[in-house]
């Protein structure tokens, strides 16, 4: 089976979100055959340079949605006139206020058929801007035009428009054009032909978002059927970085109105939708995906790196709390602090490491700053923040450190393992510590519940007291930190593994494939690509079907 693998801002880059899970599908899924679409996500990524892919990767098509991509290409009067409808019927579907209640005289609601007429428009404007791109050129002057400018203030002025749109004006419409044109950029690319997607039995999108955008047009203009795997709800994640992002209310209405009605557009068209756990299945249905499309399947780690802590059940200091992780405000370290000053008034010998990644996200340096002084301020006389274990009670590391030089020692170094988010997806660094067979306390966020699943403590989020409370718990019952963690490890190894992610995907493949028509193609070495009666001598050899390849001569 041939796959084409959708991507944005992950593999085949050595950086990025997707880049593990998908090089581990690809290299696990040895009868498939893979061609990679990649949208990169910036100009550092792009020079980090790709993995080393496997042999059953056969080709690699990339784009960039950062930069500016001019192709030149103007349109005439009557292409303009076909680009203003396909656009008024996209900002329409846009700015509509579908989302609003508006109860009517029978006592029912007009929001259902609002949504309905709304994301509607969007779609047919969005398809009729990809057959204009695939059959006269390029949108990216056609985006960016007076025209579509002013189409999209008069949407925004609609009678029924989002009340959210009222005060924009035009350096609003501006900023939303510019970011709409590269997040509709996959529709101008030169990847739907017959040699391109067009000769793919699959698509697996690795987000929703830009990156599905090329499945929904093989399905439009091939019928290929589209999967989509989100570990992370790319709407989700859209909502919690536009809080932070330098624009205006109007601006970020638009962009989340356009996003929530390409998530819809998504669901309803993928023919399988495989979120990475119950809470970004919840998302996905509340933004219309159909129950029957939905598998829940989680991500699959290796457990290898961490059999040799995981199966060591006396290592790691009895009475050290481990916190590993990426710096950043959502992991909540300050919580995390206020919390260990409680830990350590009832039982003094109690110590922290905060083992951090590497990489390092905007900001946490600064924010890394401000916890190594609240740690100062907690235990003013206690030389905080040294990165000795022995002359602190709070330790800031590392991995790779001469502390804790692997991920599987930084884990092992303690007895109890400390996720203090305030938001959280899917909570890998908790599997981690499973894996390593280590007693958890966590606060009751994103997956943390479903990922869990009774073999750890939770507690609500931003409640110091509480998750103190949890730590000394485990830390004076060493059974039940041993029984705990054992259950954890057995848990983990059951359904997190690489195995049974690459199992439900290989049976997923099959049954798409198998309710996808067959599509005959030219293309040598393609099993069953011609028919085997046309081989057969005599009324045969006169059908049309037969006509092709020198089918009808016995002798071919």
């Amino acid at each position: 089976m041939r796959i084409g693998l959708l991507t944005e801002g992950g593999y085949p880059y050595a950086t990025g979100e997707s880049r593990l899970w998908c090089d581990r599908l690809v290299r696990g899924l040895s009868p498939h055959e893979f061609d990679v679409y990649a949208l990169s996500g910036s100009a550092q990524q792009e020079d980090g340079g790709w993995v080393d892919l496997p042999e059953r990767v056969r080709s690699v098509r990339t784009a960039p949605l950062w930069a500016p991509e001019d192709d030149g290409h103007t349109y005439g009067r009557r292409d303009r006139r076909a680009f203003a409808g396909h656009f008024r019927a996209l900002a329409t579907g846009i700015c509509a206020d579908g989302d609003a209640e508006a109860p009517d005289e029978a006592g029912g609601s007009e929001a259902a058929d609002r949504r309905g007429a709304a994301g509607h428009s969007f779609a047919e404007g969005l398809y009729g801007l990809a057959e204009l791109a695939r059959e006269r050129g390029g949108l990216y002057a056609a985006l960016r035009s007076e025209l579509a400018v002013r189409t999209l203030e008069s949407a925004c002025r609609a009678p029924r428009a989002r009340r959210s749109l009222a005060g924009a004006t035009v350096p609003d419409y501006l900023a939303f054009v510019d970011r709409l044109e590269r997040a509709l950029r996959p529709l101008s690319l030169d990847w739907y032909a017959e040699d391109a997607l067009g000769a793919v039995d699959l698509c697996h999108a690795a987000s929703g978002g830009s990156a599905a955008l090329p499945g929904l047009l093989a399905k439009r203009f091939f019928g290929t059927p589209l999967l989509v795997t989100e570990y992370g709800v790319h709407l989700r994640a859209h909502y919690l970085t536009a809080l932070d992002a330098p624009v205006s209310a109007p601006v970020r209405a638009l962009l989340a109105a356009f996003h929530g009605r390409l998530a819809a557009e998504v669901y309803r068209e993928a023919a399988l939708l495989t979120p990475g756990n119950t809470h970004a299945r919840r998302w996905q249905e509340r933004c219309g995906a159909d129950r029957a499309k939905l598998r829940t399947v989680y991500p699959g780690m290796d457990p290898g790196r961490f059999a040799e802590i995981g199966e060591d059940e006396e290592s790691g200091d009895p009475a050290t709390l481990v916190w590993v992780g990426r710096v950043e405000p959502a992991k909540d370290l300050i919580a995390l602090l206020h919390a260990f000053a409680e830990v350590r008034a009832a039982q003094p010998d109690v110590r922290l490491r905060i083992i951090a990644a590497p990489v390092r996200e905007p900001g946490a340096e600064a924010y890394l700053a401000h916890c190594r002084a609240l740690a100062a301020q907690l235990f003013p006389d206690e030389a905080a923040g040294a990165h000795a274990v022995g002359e602190s009670p709070v330790a800031f590391e590392e991995i790779g450190g001469p502390e804790a030089p692997t991920l599987a020692e930084a884990y092992g170094a303690g007895a109890v393992v400390v996720l203090s988010s305030v938001v959280e997806g899917f909570p890998i660094s908790l599997v981690e510590a499973m894996f390593c067979a280590r007693a958890t306390v966590s606060t009751d966020v994103g997956a943390v519940v479903e990922v869990i699943g009774g073999t750890g403590l939770v507690v609500p989020p931003r409640n110091p007291r509480a998750l103190a409370d949890a730590c000394l718990a485990l830390l004076r019952d060493p059974e039940r930190r041993y029984r705990l963690g054992a259950a954890a490890r057995a848990r983990a190894l059951e359904l997190f593994t690489v195995d049974q992610n690459l199992a439900a995907f290989r049976g997923m493949y099959l049954e798409l494939l198998s309710h996808s028509p067959v599509r005959r193609r030219a293309a040598e070495g393609v099993p069953f690509a011609h028919p085997a009666e046309a081989y057969v001598p005599g009324a045969w050899a006169d059908q049309p079907v037969s006509a092709t390849a020198g089918a009808g001569d016995p002798d071919a």
